[in-house]
């Protein structure tokens, strides 16, 4: 049976490639019950997918960025409610 969730998609750009990004999302993403994905984009930015409880959600969310703060110049979050689609946390390519 699938489970709703809050879902949330973030579009990170500045400085985000080249930088260890996803490796430091993936290790922020070990204290918190989420699941989704981080990933590289051609055009330069990251792509962050995570879904759980919204609290979760959000909380890993502002450990991310917080981590991350010089290197972001801008974000684009569009949150949603969905169906749980990953079962882990991960690094795509």
């Amino acid at each position: 049976m699938s489970t709703k969730c809050f879902r949330v998609n973030v579009k990170f750009k500045g400085r985000v490639q080249g930088v260890g990004f996803r490796w430091n999302v993936k290790d922020v993403s070990r204290a918190y019950s989420v699941t989704g994905y981080v990933k590289n984009l051609p055009e330069g930015s990251v792509e962050l997918l995570a879904e759980g409880k919204e609290p979760e959600v959000l909380s890993f969310l502002f450990e991310v960025e917080e981590r991350m703060l010089g290197y972001v110049t801008h974000r684009v979050q569009l949150p949603r409610i969905g169906v749980r689609q990953y079962s882990s946390f991960k690094i795509t390519y």
